[in-house]
C-alpha cells in the first residue's frame, strides 16, 4: 500500500544525511519527496572529508530544523567541513535551525583545545540565531567562558543547553552562568558542571520571572574541590520554587572520595544517579536509598565488589521501588538481583551480573 508523501517524509527526516542521498537515486517519487521541508527536518551529518555533503543536496541544507554533527577530530579538514555544513544550514535558512547537537568521535589530538570550533560556532552564529537547543555534551575539549558567554547572547530563545561535556576540568565559572541565566530567560533545561553553581546561580533561578526549571543535568568532577559547597536549604528552596525539577547527577572517578556525601544532598530531587567512583560506594548506597527513594528512577554504579555492597543493594530494592533501570557493573550476588525483580515493579533495563563478562557488560531488558 502507497504512503502518503506526507508520512513518508517524515519517515525520511529520521535518516542521516548519506542516506538521505541513497533515498534520491530510489525513484522519482522518493526523489521528489526528498525535497520535502519534513524530510529534512531532523538531519545527521557525518564530517568525514570534504565530500560529506555532495554539492547536489549542500543546497537542502536549510531546510534542516534539528541538526547533529558528528566528527572525527584528528582530521582538520573535518572540522572545516561541520562548520560549513552548520553555516549552510543557519545562513540562508531563514531561522529554520532549532537545535543543533555536535558529537567528536575518535582520539582528540594532543593539546587540541578545540578553539577552531568554538570560534566557528561563535562566528556562524552571529549571522541571526532561532536555536532553542544546543547540545555540546559530545565534544571532548573545556568549554571557554568567553564562548558560553557568547553563545547566550547570540542565543537568547534557547530553552535546553547542555554543556556539561566529558572535559577534563570545568572551564564555566559561576558568574558565566549567571550571564547565561539573564541572557536566556526560557531555559528549562539545563546541563552543567556542579562547580559552575553558586548560591547566587541559585537565587536567578529562582528569580519569579524566569521559566519553570524541568531538569539539571549535574555532572561532578575534581572542580568542586575547588568551590563552596551547597547546602541542602538552597536546594529545598529550589524544590519549592520549580516543584517539578527533577535532577541527573553524574559523579564521575576523579571526584575525591571525600566530597561525594557533600554532593548528595537529601533535598536534590535525583531521577536518575550515576555514581562512576571506582570506590567503595557502601555510604553513598545507603544515603541514595534513605534520601532519594521517592524519586528515584535510573541507578548506575562504578564501584567494587563486596558481601556488605550486596546487603546495602538489597536493602536499596526494597526501598527505591520506583527504579525503572539499574545498572551495577560489579559482580553482585543473585540475591540482589531477585532483590530489584521481586520490588521493583517498573524495571524495564538492568545491568547485573553474579560473574564477570567480556567488556562491555550487556544489560538485560525486561517485557
Amino acid at each position: 500500500m502507497d504512503l502518503p508523501e506526507e508520512i513518508l517524509a517524515h519517515i525520511f527526516s529520521f535518516l542521516p544525511l548519506q542516506d538521505k542521498c541513497n533515498a534520491f537515486a530510489v525513484s522519482k517519487a522518493w526523489s521528489n519527496i526528498m525535497t520535502h521541508p519534513s524530510s529534512w527536518k531532523d538531519t545527521e551529518v557525518r564530517c568525514e572529508s570534504e565530500t560529506s555533503v555532495p554539492d547536489r543536496y549542500s543546497a537542502l541544507l536549510p531546510l534542516v530544523r534539528n541538526l547533529k554533527l558528528r566528527m572525527c577530530l584528528t582530521d582538520p579538514a573535518n572540522r572545516k567541513t561541520a562548520l560549513w555544513v552548520l553555516r549552510q544550514a543557519v545562513a540562508s535558512g531563514d531561522g529554520r535551525l532549532e537545535g543543533l547537537s555536535i558529537c567528536c568521535e575518535g582520539n582528540t589530538p594532543l593539546f587540541y583545545a578545540g578553539q577552531d570550533l568554538q570560534q566557528g560556532l561563535v562566528d556562524i552564529l552571529t549571522n541571526g540565531s532561532s536555536l532553542t537547543v544546543l547540545d555540546l555534551k559530545g565534544v571532548p575539549f573545556t568549554l571557554s567562558d568567553s564562548f558560553v558567554r557568547s553563545v547566550a547572547m547570540l542565543c537568547p530563545a534557547l530553552q535546553r543547553l547542555y554543556i556539561n561535556n566529558h572535559s577534563l576540568v570545568c572551564g564555566v565559572n559561576a558568574e558565566t552562568l549567571s550571564q547565561v541565566l539573564k541572557s536566556c530567560q526560557s531555559l528549562s533545561v539545563l546541563g552543567v558542571f556542579q562547580a559552575s553553581l553558586s548560591q547566587d546561580v541559585f537565587k536567578d533561578l529562582m528569580l519569579p520571572e524566569r521559566a519553570a526549571l524541568k531538569k539539571l543535568e549535574l555532572r561532578c568532577e575534581r572542580s568542586l574541590k575547588y568551590t563552596v559547597p551547597l547546602c541542602d536549604q538552597i536546594w529545598l528552596e529550589l524544590k519549592l520554587r520549580h516543584p517539578r525539577l527533577w535532577v541527573e547527577l553524574e559523579l564521575d572517578h576523579t571526584l575525591p572520595e571525600l566530597h561525594v556525601p557533600g554532593v548528595l544532598q537529601p533535598s536534590i530531587p535525583v531521577r536518575c544517579l550515576r555514581l562512576l567512583t571506582w570506590t567503595l560506594l557502601l555510604d553513598e548506597v545507603r544515603i541514595v536509598r534513605q534520601s532519594y527513594a521517592n524519586t528515584l528512577e535510573v541507578l548506575e554504579l562504578q564501584t567494587v565488589p563486596s558481601p556488605e555492597l550486596n546487603s546495602e543493594l538489597i536493602a536499596l530494592a526494597k526501598q527505591c521501588v520506583k527504579l525503572q533501570e539499574v545498572h551495577c557493573y560489579c559482580v553482585v550476588s543473585q540475591e540482589v538481583i531477585t532483590a530489584f525483580l521481586t520490588n521493583c515493579p517498573n524495571l524495564c533495563r538492568f545491568t547485573l551480573k553474579t560473574h564477570k563478562e567480556p567488556h562491555p557488560w550487556t544489560s538485560n531488558k525486561l517485557q
